[in-house]
């Protein structure tokens, strides 16, 4: 589910966040981007997309953190989104209107916009927000119950053989045992 809710991220960072019309001219809109809106969208989008994708491999307390980490990137982008579809603050639209226009500074950027509509993509940013909220949270509920990084695909013959148990001791040794050994940093020559 986070690799679900951040690819929505990444996805809704390269979509209309919202629809500016400037006061000085009524017939000419501007769409402002959600990496233009929101800077922080792709970047911990990405992040809870690796997190997503390292949960699967990493050790238990790796999956404490990395579940903390993840709660926290998708409240950050959750307060972030719902910030911009409530209020549209001027700070989400000044680079774009400043590109259009030429004109920087919030206040007068402010004063150039008559109206910043959002459209549908921070209301999908909010949810993918909580759905990766709520994938960390879950994370950190069933993190106890998760097997071991490297113990899920062994088998107890293949750890045998790692460390030279299930070698029968009566046959003579040949090469390949000896390169076993050097593997487990042991010296064949002995």
């Amino acid at each position: 589910m986070i690799l679900l809710g951040a690819a929505v991220g990444v996805i809704s960072s390269t979509q209309t966040w919202l629809t500016v019309t400037l006061a000085s001219i009524e017939s000419e809109e501007l769409s402002v981007a959600g990496a233009d809106a929101l800077p922080l969208l792709a970047p911990l989008s990405l992040a809870a997309l690796a997190l997503g994708a390292a949960l699967t491999i990493v050790g238990r307390v790796l999956v404490y953190v990395f579940g903390v980490i993840t709660a926290a990137v998708g409240a950050i982008l959750a307060a972030a989104s719902v910030r911009i579809a409530a209020n549209a603050p001027v700070e989400s639209v000044a680079s774009t209107v400043t590109d259009a226009t030429g004109i920087t500074g919030l206040v007068a950027v402010g004063d150039l916009v008559a109206d910043a509509a959002p459209t549908v993509w921070p209301g999908v940013t909010v949810a993918a927000a909580v759905l990766i909220t709520a994938s960390g949270v879950f994370t950190l509920a069933t993190a106890h119950r998760w097997a071991g990084a490297g113990r899920r695909y062994r088998s107890a013959s293949a750890s045998e053989d790692a460390s030279g148990a299930g070698r029968d001791p009566s046959r003579p040794r040949d090469a390949i045992d000896s390169w076993d050994d050097l593997s487990r940093g042991e010296d064949p020559t002995n």
